[in-house]
């Protein structure tokens, strides 16, 4: 909004053109985001533990959750109000990319509340049931990606990464492809956030790395000097990102161990949404294996955990997901938390060669 009146005067006040770069509209979208979920985080808290909405655990989690029990959820509520009003305040909005991602993004948060607030008034775990949260969100993402295909020619196209220029034309295919990736993405942010702050980090770190490939991606002269493909109109994806970094720095300060406020489902579930819509967008979600390769860990830790007990009645880790087999084996939950997030940021740096080991 302030982009579009910005540009509206900025003939006459020249010094308004600076709003013109995305350079600068990443950086102020970041720090609005992070000023707004600072302020707002306290009055949010407070809001929740006065409505009495807790964390619900499970009885088959790991016994020194117990402790979290009626901790306050749903901060992820918090994290998504603050990351959209300065979204929509900096970027484009004719740009229809930043409608993709703000589609699934609001699509998805809205079945991570309904699931929260079942859990919530129910008092289980059981929450909203999963079948109907797989249908929500393939229907979501499936009519974002069809008219994405039919939209732009240039969305068919999957890059292979780390070899120049070397891109599959996958035809329709694509549509099935990007719903995996979108939903699957989701699901598995959902299942690393199980410890304090956990989740949020891994978050952060993937957004940035796929905010510096939307820029790439959609700057001609960058994208031309690093052969990378050049898709007009990505580089508004960036401040997206750069909104989540933002919001989710200051909710990591009220989230980190031990945690005043949990993200809930509306945020897991919203926030892994969006990462993976960037990673389709941005035509790297191939390269996402490795961006988001703590969430790939974690998800198939439990994919292996079901598989080898169904096959052969022993189970391969002492509990799944990945992080709960790690506080079994008596490790602490900030050392688990720590070396996640080391791990996360040796992926993004991985994944960060790309631009010039090609």
């Amino acid at each position: 909004m302030l982009y579009h009146l910005f540009q509206h005067f900025s003939d006459s006040l020249s010094f308004l053109n600076v709003t013109r770069y995305i350079t600068f509209r990443i950086i102020v979208t970041l720090l609005s985001s992070l000023f707004i979920a600072f302020v707002l985080s306290p009055w949010f808290i407070n809001k929740l533990k006065r409505r009495q909405i807790g964390q619900q655990v499970r009885d088959l989690g790991p016994k020194s959750h117990a402790v979290k029990a009626g901790t306050p959820t749903m901060g992820g509520g918090l994290v998504l109000l603050a990351m959209l009003i300065p979204t929509l305040m900096w970027i484009d909005l004719t740009n229809m990319y930043f409608w993709y991602t703000f589609i699934i993004t609001a699509s998805f948060a809205f079945v991570g509340y309904v699931d929260d607030r079942l859990k919530v008034t129910k008092k289980n775990t059981a929450g909203l049931r999963g079948k109907h949260k797989l249908l929500i969100q393939f229907a979501v993402a499936a009519a974002v990606c069809a008219h994405h295909y039919f939209y732009t020619q240039e969305s068919a196209v999957v890059m292979l990464p780390f070899f120049k220029d070397f891109v599959v034309d996958i035809g329709a295919f694509y549509i099935l492809f990007g719903m995996l990736v979108i939903v699957g993405t989701s699901h598995a942010v959902n299942l690393t956030d199980g410890l304090d702050g956990l989740a949020i980090g891994p978050i952060m770190t993937s957004a940035l790395c796929l905010g510096v490939l939307a820029y790439v991606t959609g700057n001609y002269i960058v994208a031309d000097y690093l052969h990378y493909h050049f898709l007009r109109g990505t580089g508004e994806l960036a401040i997206f990102a750069a909104a989540i970094i933002g919001a989710g720095l200051a909710f990591l300060w009220y989230n980190a161990y031990p945690a005043q406020v949990f993200m809930g489902d509306i945020g897991s579930l919203s926030l892994g949404g969006a990462l993976g819509t960037l990673a389709v967008l941005t035509k790297h979600e191939l390269l996402f294996v490795i961006i988001g390769g703590l969430f790939v860990a974690e998800t198939f830790s439990v994919i292996a955990q079901v598989l080898s007990f169904k096959l052969t009645g022993h189970r391969v880790l002492r509990m799944a997901p990945l992080h709960h087999h790690f506080e079994l084996r008596g490790w602490a939950e900030p050392k688990i938390i720590v070396r996640f997030w080391i791990v996360s940021i040796i992926f993004a740096l991985i994944s960060l060669l790309s631009l010039k080991l090609r």
